[in-house]
């Protein structure tokens, strides 16, 4: 409570610089900041009032038909769990595999677990896990071993360390052996991810409608080291499920997430499918082939956005992720997974911006475009606040601050609503502006280095080894590129303010 009231005590002070006559210096640079304030927060307004006709009102209907559908038909759905598992601790992998196990257990038709590994610790203890569960001896040390009980069967595979999209694809093609119809389900986990008990009983009666290709799901995180990474990403997840809700509106998420995601079997399994997972990659006019190392979730929901099938967000069902900080300090952790997060995005956005509007919705449509758009418009206002502060008068930079701090503290009392709960750390009011402006200088600048790409866990990367010539001009052009684009926002934005 004191944070808050001290919080809204600067505000005040703040917002006392603001007089008549700075506005009437500073009219047409606070017009075109507040122009582009009003086309941002309408945009989250609107996507509020969507993810709340969603959650409250349209969800409820069309899951409850769902599973009318689902009883109707009877059909055996048995479901393939599909879990990569590298550079996590024992502990977690214990937790996880036993929630997988737990699931596949109260699976109606059955369960397989393909267990893709690399370290023998790993297949070893995830057998130990298995034995623990079922009572059920499985395969050997060497090799993929497979045991069965309850319906429930598990194949370990060890694989060489080749990164994960060769695991995924190696995975997939073992359950195509198996022959999966429609009706059943491929559950996409990643190692660190615990996944809900009733996950099947929740995720197949979707797949009743022939049109729905895929879905995910709500998640949340488990850091149990209190401070600003843990506020951070557990206020990412509250952005995260409001913003899915609105695009659960429209049938069509902008991502299927790696953490836990559902896939209709027969499509998981289609070989242009598992090549797309497996070797996935886009040509970029300046920077040539880029072949993607990161970014498996955005390879599989571009194929199916591509295919034209519907991917549906279930706000009630959730998973746990386990995750730790990857680095020492907070911002260069944060810098480190937005470099990843934000390239993945922005390597598929482009092409998916090609596909027809009328085909896969045109609120989708546009909301892809968004993620374009919004990178150079959330880092206009600080733009124009600033120069407007040195050619007119210093008091802009308070009142502005004063305009940031209040609105960020409403978006989080609505962030807070949403999720149903009656307050939020104060800390999130700095994160959540700390999300919008870094993260668009981060966008912008993976923007113009899409070839740029990291795993947080593994030592495989692209882009960031020692140069030759040929990467030392391509680095200069993006630099080049880069500076060019920010230089003519800048002249842009000035002209329009009348700055000149």
């Amino acid at each position: 409570m004191l944070g808050h009231v001290a919080y809204l005590s600067v505000i005040v002070i703040l917002g006392g610089a603001v007089t008549s006559d700075m506005l009437g210096r500073a009219g047409a640079p606070a017009l075109v900041v507040g122009v582009l304030g009003m086309w941002r927060y309408s945009w989250a307004a609107l996507n509020f009032l969507r993810a709340i006709y969603f959650r409250r009102v349209v969800h409820p209907r069309r899951k409850a038909r769902a599973q009318a559908r689902f009883a109707d038909a009877r059909h055996p759905v048995h479901a393939f769990f599909l879990v990569t598992s590298y550079g996590i601790d024992p502990e977690v992998t214990i937790q996880v595999y036993r929630s997988i196990f737990r699931a596949a257990a109260r699976a109606r038709d059955g369960a397989t677990i393909v267990a893709s590994v690399v370290e023998g610790a790993d297949a070893r203890l995830i057998r130990q896990v298995f034995e623990q569960a079922f009572g059920q001896v499985v395969g050997p040390e060497g090799g993929a071993g497979a045991g069965g009980s309850q319906g429930v069967r598990l194949i370990v595979d060890r694989i060489r360390g080749t990164g994960k999209r060769d695991a995924m694809a190696r995975s997939l093609r073992i359950i195509a052996r198996h022959c999966p119809s429609s009706r059943d389900i491929v559950v996409f986990v990643d190692g660190d991810s615990c996944v809900p008990e009733t996950l099947v009983a929740e995720a197949a009666p979707w797949f009743t409608d022939q049109s729905v290709g895929a879905l995910t799901t709500d998640e949340a995180v488990d850091i149990p080291r209190p401070g600003l990474f843990r506020d951070w990403f557990r206020l990412r997840f509250d952005q995260r499920q409001m913003m899915m809700c609105s695009m659960g509106l429209s049938n069509r998420v902008l991502t299927l997430t790696g953490r836990m995601s559902v896939f209709r079997a027969d499509l998981a399994t289609d070989p242009g499918f598992i090549e797309m997972v497996h070797a996935d990659f886009i040509d970029h006019w300046r920077l040539g082939r880029v072949n993607f190392l990161t970014g498996d979730d955005k390879s599989t929901w571009f194929w199916l956005l591509r295919q034209g099938y519907e991917m549906i967000y279930l706000p009630d069902v959730r998973s746990v992720s386990a995750e730790s900080q990857p680095r020492s300090g907070f911002l260069e952790s944060a810098s480190v997974l937005m470099v990843r997060w934000f390239g993945n995005m922005l390597r598929t956005n482009g092409r998916a911006l090609k596909l027809s509007p009328w085909r896969i919705g045109l609120f989708t449509w546009w909301s892809i475009l968004d993620q374009r758009v919004s990178i150079w418009t959330t880092l206009s206002g600080p733009i124009l606040a600033l120069t407007a502060a040195l050619a007119f008068d210093m008091a802009v930079l308070p009142a502005y601050v004063a305009w940031v701090m209040l609105t960020r503290y409403v978006f989080c009392w609505g962030i807070a609503g949403f999720r149903g709960r009656l307050g939020f750390p104060i800390s999130y009011a700095f994160l959540l502006y700390f999300n919008q402006l870094f993260g668009a200088l981060v966008k912008s600048f993976v923007f113009f280095r899409l070839d740029r790409q990291k795993w947080t866990r593994q030592a495989s990367a692209q882009g960031g080894g020692r140069a030759g010539l040929a990467e030392r001009l391509v680095a200069a052009g993006s630099l080049h590129v880069h500076a060019l684009t920010m230089g003519w926002l800048t002249v842009g934005l000035f002209w329009f303010a009348g700055l000149f």
